[in-house]
């Protein structure tokens, strides 16, 4: 199932911004002015045989009407109306004028007509919700899988759930409940503990040196993390999917694939199951340019083949990165044995983060380009400021995007960053380092040397980080968000 879309997350009640975070301009005084002259252009355009009919513009019009009619009924929220450039405009005739009116705005082509229409159909996503999942607690919801059978409304109702209410948990970030929904939001299959056993036993992988090299300088410095997870469970983990990689970029089958294994087996998770499309990170902070001789030997180190080994696979996936020991670190946290964290961890690796432990990690450069983008787009100042300052995302941001926010403490807070994560998709761990750094903008543009200041990020936020998120997402043209959604594939 493919992930939900842009516009799904831009109607939740958590999008509004404080009064003191506000990043959208007030609406144009001359709003009804624009409005008078795109009608004039309607009416001016309408002779034009080349251009679509009134009778399909006003299809479109009827269409966008009523499902903004569901949308009020369903979620009833008080939103910001948007800039005068994206409003449907009515398509009632004024009348004929002779006089040629200069500054009016062109009659949208059948292209943007289309968009237009796209746009509608998928902001209809909330209309698939069920009234009757609604109504109902995520735990009964889990426990007693979606009413009427009605999978996608289900899941859509649980994602909104996850949005506006979070995952019920103690202040250590502990759940029974969430390491399950990580699996149904994953799209996790279900794995027998022996197969995971079977791998443990095949004792060390061709990676296990490197992981030997890391495990014992993950998130060192939390507590939390220290007390409940073991460097062993951590090691036999990332030995385990190591196993799996290899045997994956081998095309071996020593043993039976979890792909496999897997169908064979789903049950309850298969019913509920869906995709929806720093200090103690154990590397440093600090990044050269992706073109540098520095960048290009981090990027070689950091890419695991096999110590030792006798070929060269460089452009094929790798079985280990630097930086997968805190990307596991969060799910052998959460889960309550082993077994569910190996394959949800595997699950997001494989499915959701490929790009990210293929050749060079060229998944995780463009998340770096596109964080510097993003910054662009929204905060133009902040974004010149740092290039001034010759910071670019690959010098701050490369720990932050490898592993979702994970290298940057508290720990309960990233488990419930990544609730929202896995409910809407990895992908936009992009925007919410960009919130990230606007919620910081006033300490980085005071600071005259802000490299010390993102050495490592200010404590994590999630529910601020959300809500800056979902308001970064209105700002971000259609085709840059294209561009996030794949940029880990």
């Amino acid at each position: 199932m493919p992930s939900p879309t842009k516009e799904t997350r831009t109607l939740s009640p958590l999008a509004t911004l404080p009064a003191t975070m506000q990043l959208h301009p007030p609406p144009s005084s001359g709003t009804h002015r624009t409005l008078r002259r795109l009608q004039s252009a309607h009416s001016l355009g309408a002779k034009a045989a080349a251009q679509p009919s009134l009778i399909s513009q006003q299809r479109f019009q009827a269409q966008n009407q009523q499902q903004r009619q569901q949308f009020q009924r369903l979620q009833p929220i008080q939103q910001k109306p948007p800039s005068p450039a994206r409003r449907h405009v009515s398509t009632a005739r004024s009348p004929q004028r002779g006089r040629a009116n200069s500054d009016a705005a062109p009659v949208p082509t059948t292209t943007q007509l289309a968009a237009m229409a796209m746009t509608a159909t998928r902001r209809s996503a909330l209309s698939k919700r069920s009234l009757a999942a609604d109504s109902m607690s995520l735990e009964r919801l889990l426990r007693d899988g979606p009413p009427n059978d009605d999978v996608e409304g289900a899941l859509e109702s649980a994602r909104l759930k996850i949005l506006d209410q979070g995952i019920r948990s103690d202040s250590d970030g502990m759940s029974s409940l969430r390491i399950y929904v990580w699996l149904i939001l994953l799209n996790a299959p279900v794995l027998e503990t022996d197969t995971y056993l079977s791998l443990i036993h095949r004792g060390p992988s061709p990676a296990y040196s490197k992981i030997r090299n890391d495990t014992f300088r993950t998130l060192t410095t939390d507590p939390l993390f220290r007390r409940r997870v073991s460097e062993a469970s951590l090691i036999r983990l990332l030995n385990a999917v190591a196993w799996t990689l290899h045997d994956t970029r081998e095309d071996r089958t020593r043993e039976p694939s979890i792909a496999s294994i897997a169908s064979s087996s789903r049950q309850s998770l298969d019913q509920l199951s869906s995709r929806p499309g720093t200090g103690h990170s154990g590397y440093g902070s600090g990044q050269s340019h992706p073109s540098s001789p520095a960048a290009k030997n981090r990027a070689r180190a950091l890419t695991l083949t096999t110590e030792g080994s006798e070929t060269s696979m460089a452009a094929e996936s790798g079985t280990y990165v630097q930086g997968m020991n805190v990307l596991a670190a969060p799910f052998l946290y959460a889960a309550r044995s082993e077994a569910e964290a190996f394959i949800a961890f595997h699950q997001l690796l494989t499915k959701e983060l490929p790009g990210y432990i293929r050749g060079a990690m060229d998944g995780v450069h463009k998340g770096l380009a596109l964080v510097d983008k993003v910054l662009a787009i929204v905060d133009p100042r902040l974004s010149l400021y740092l290039l001034s300052k010759n910071l670019t995302a690959e010098i701050y941001a490369f720990p932050s995007v490898l592993t979702l926010c994970a290298c940057t403490p508290p720990l309960p807070e990233v488990l419930r960053l990544w609730d929202f994560l896995f409910a809407y998709g990895p992908h936009l761990n992009i925007l919410c380092i960009v919130a990230q750094l606007v919620m910081i903008r006033t300490k980085i543009m005071d600071s005259p040397s802000p490299n010390k200041l993102l050495r490592s990020f200010p404590a994590l936020q999630a529910d601020q980080i959300k809500r800056t998120t979902l308001a970064i997402i209105k700002m971000i043209p259609d085709d840059v968000y294209a561009e996030i959604v794949v940029h880990a594939r």
